[in-house]
């Protein structure tokens, strides 16, 4: 079965959990981790990775965070998998076809089910999640992490 990496399930969740927590103030890491059940140290990896694609900004400062860096309906979701992805390749060495048969046409077979796949996924904006966590009565973590102090 084909499946997408932790990392990248991370981070299509941490960039909808920005879009849908959506406010005047950055997103905290510390707030996405605790939504989200991560370490911090571990999604701050990602964040980076996708600050580094466009995907996201990095705002710094004691109230900074995280903000998409374009419009919800902008960003796809193969977009987010695309970076995700490439920190997997990056850490993981790929296997190979090791016969004939592998390499004409068993790769071939995975390289264009992973081509319909991405098609599919780039079909598929961030608004469109957000909208369907809207539908689902998923609730908005924004008011919870008000800060008051004087």
């Amino acid at each position: 079965m084909l499946k997408l990496s932790r990392k990248t399930l991370l981070a299509l969740e941490a960039v909808i959990d920005i879009a849908f927590n959506a406010r005047p103030e950055p997103v905290q890491a510390k707030e996405i981790t605790s939504r989200q059940g991560v370490p911090q140290r571990y999604l701050e990896q990602v964040m980076q990775q996708l600050v580094r694609a466009g995907v996201l900004k990095g705002v710094r400062g004691p109230r900074g965070g995280y903000r998409l860096a374009k419009e919800r309906r902008r960003i796809s979701v193969g977009d987010i998998v695309r970076v995700a992805e490439s920190i997997e390749d990056q850490e993981n060495e790929g296997v190979h076809p090791r016969s004939d048969l592998g390499a004409r046409i068993v790769a071939p077979l995975i390289q264009s089910l992973q081509e319909e796949l991405m098609a599919r996924l780039d079909d598929v904006s961030i608004e469109d999640l957000c909208q369907r966590a809207r539908a689902a009565g998923v609730e908005c973590g924004a008011g919870a992490s008000a800060d008051f102090t004087i």
